[in-house]
């Protein structure tokens, strides 16, 4: 007999509900209200309509309300997983409407920052769905490590339009290179965890190829189930075309919670060596200026402009419509989370009741980054 279920996450605790989704009060999916209602053919998922909105971040609208140096502010605010990467997106869509070329010592540390939050990222999604804290200690330190670079935990605020806001000291890349020799000594022990938490799951929450292509999955999520789409290597920003021998190679999946967790940890080794390049790169550049002097007022040209990054879970990308003022006319985000939220209406079709949890967290979502 079906029955229909409404599913509370995180913060939607407080609003009616049949049930709530015990989730690790670690894992970013658990930071704020999000509903699913599920349509149960006994005690399997036969039916899933993720309830979205409710967070409405208004980062979009806010956007249009700010000139072009406070959108650095606003940037990093809806996806608190990877916040230097959502600023950044900005800044490269900005730097590329009006023109502007960042220093290369800016290019290399936006480069290096970029990939310690790739690792950072998915440190959490690994240890807050095992309750490893052991994990989740390690992603600590690489908050420490931006927090040194930027004097923030949460919204760093560290890119600029042009650049970055200060240089990194010699002693911030040492603890750079000593984190990342501590992560691929424990990479061992991640995996062997990831191992047994996931194969007894194996065949849970499949999301098909075709399906991941119709729904704009990417990132990890994407390459589980075949989708390739890494561009870093498809079309190099930043330092990343002179970093092509270490990027990841293609890896295909069946799609299900165990590929979706492998694809994940094999973003991480490939990000330390990248981690390693940058930092000897960035030292050898010394004191080379790392942003370009702007004017008083920044406008972008009047124009039509969209800018893509690949962000630790996915495709970021940013439409800009600019009018020649000092703000934005639009400025339309694309978003990982957004599209991923969508895949479960058909990857949980088949999906035990009682395995929700664990097939929701596979899909490294953020509530912010869906709500934006």
């Amino acid at each position: 007999m079906t029955r229909s279920v409404m599913v509370a996450i995180g913060a939607a605790r407080h609003l009616p509900h049949d049930r709530v989704a015990r989730l690790d009060p670690r894992h970013p999916l658990a930071h704020a209200p999000m509903q699913l209602r599920l349509e149960l053919d006994g005690e399997t998922i036969s039916a899933a309509d993720p309830q979205i909105g409710l967070l409405n971040r208004s980062v979009e609208k806010l956007f249009e309300a700010r000139d072009y140096r406070q959108l650095m502010m606003l940037a990093n605010r809806h996806d608190w997983v990877s916040p230097f990467a959502s600023e950044l997106g900005v800044a490269l869509t900005l730097e590329d409407a009006m023109g502007i070329t960042a220093p290369e010592c800016a290019t290399w540390t936006r480069t290096l920052l970029l990939e310690l939050t790739r690792i950072s990222a998915a440190l959490l999604f690994i240890g807050a769905a095992l309750g490893d804290d052991a994990t989740l200690q390690l992603r600590e330190s690489y908050v420490d490590l931006q927090e040194l670079a930027s004097g923030n935990r949460v919204h760093p605020m560290f890119a600029r339009i042009g650049g970055i806001a200060q240089p990194v000291t010699t002693e911030w890349l040492a603890r750079a290179r000593e984190l990342a020799t501590v992560t691929r000594s424990d990479i061992s022990r991640i995996r062997d965890a990831v191992h047994d938490y996931a194969h007894p799951l194996a065949s849970i929450a499949v999301l098909t190829h075709t399906e991941a292509l119709s729904f704009g999955a990417t990132g990890p999520v994407g390459a589980a189930s075949g989708v390739p789409a890494d561009l870093r290597v498809q079309q190099p920003y930043l330092a990343y075309g002179q970093l092509a021998d270490l990027l990841p190679k293609p890896a295909g999946g069946t799609g299900d919670l165990v590929s979706r967790y492998e694809s994940l940890l094999n973003q991480i080794e490939p990000s330390l060596a990248i981690v390693d390049a940058c930092a000897d790169r960035v030292e050898a550049l010394g004191d080379a200026p790392v942003n370009v002097t702007l004017p008083k007022v920044v406008k972008a040209p009047e124009g039509t402009y969209y800018g893509r990054i690949d962000s630790p879970t996915g495709m970021s990308g940013y439409l800009l419509v600019s009018t020649a003022e000092k703000a934005p006319w639009r400025f339309k985000l694309r978003t990982p989370s957004f599209a991923h939220a969508q895949v479960l209406t058909t990857a949980l079709v088949g999906c035990p009741v009682d395995q929700l949890e664990d097939a929701l967290m596979s899909f490294f979502l953020v509530t912010g980054d869906i709500d934006r």
